[in-house]
């Protein structure tokens, strides 16, 4: 790892990580704030107010799971998650996530990751993302499209077309 790449700490979850964890029920009637304080409450109680911007949840396969609320994957955002890595996703949360601008990361070694660790993450080729762990081992993910990655890099969906009306693209 260069020392110009940020470290990352990842935090665990198993699989199948449903959306009423990440924003649960009782909490919708209030704004993200609220949200945020519940987030993983009853898989991970020391998530919300221990996660830290640009930290990496890790999940199982099927992260995401469960109702198509939007709120599941912008809480994350609201939180400072700098990416989600895992085998699988629902395909709901996975465009929520998108057009909220949370990356999501496709690795099918995601497990091999460990709690606490610190990994940098390689995104500058989109094609051949990768988390790179602290003795030189490269986890390869699948590719993101481009165009995924612009809306994260902008901020999710209403920011990039913000973005291109300001510019005067289509």
């Amino acid at each position: 790892m260069s020392a110009a790449e940020p470290l990352h700490r990842v935090w665990r979850l198993g699989a199948d990580v449903d959306t009423d964890a990440l924003a649960p029920g009782h909490a919708m009637k209030h704004g993200m704030d609220v949200i945020a304080r519940h987030c993983l409450e009853s898989l991970r109680p020391d998530f919300a107010g221990g996660v830290r911007p640009g930290d990496l949840l890790v999940a199982g396969p099927n992260f995401g799971i469960g109702s198509s609320r939007e709120q599941a994957a912008a809480v994350l955002v609201a939180l400072g998650v700098r990416a989600v890595v895992a085998p699988s996703y629902s395909g709901l949360f996975f465009r929520n996530a998108f057009n909220v601008g949370l990356l999501l990361l496709t690795c099918a070694q995601a497990e091999r990751l460990e709690e606490g660790e610190r990994v940098a993450l390689d995104a500058a080729d989109p094609l051949a993302p990768a988390l790179l762990r602290a003795g030189g081992e490269r986890l390869a993910c699948e590719p993101v499209p481009p165009f995924l990655m612009e809306r994260v890099r902008c901020g999710g969906l209403l920011n990039e077309l913000k973005q291109r009306l300001a510019r005067g693209t289509p």
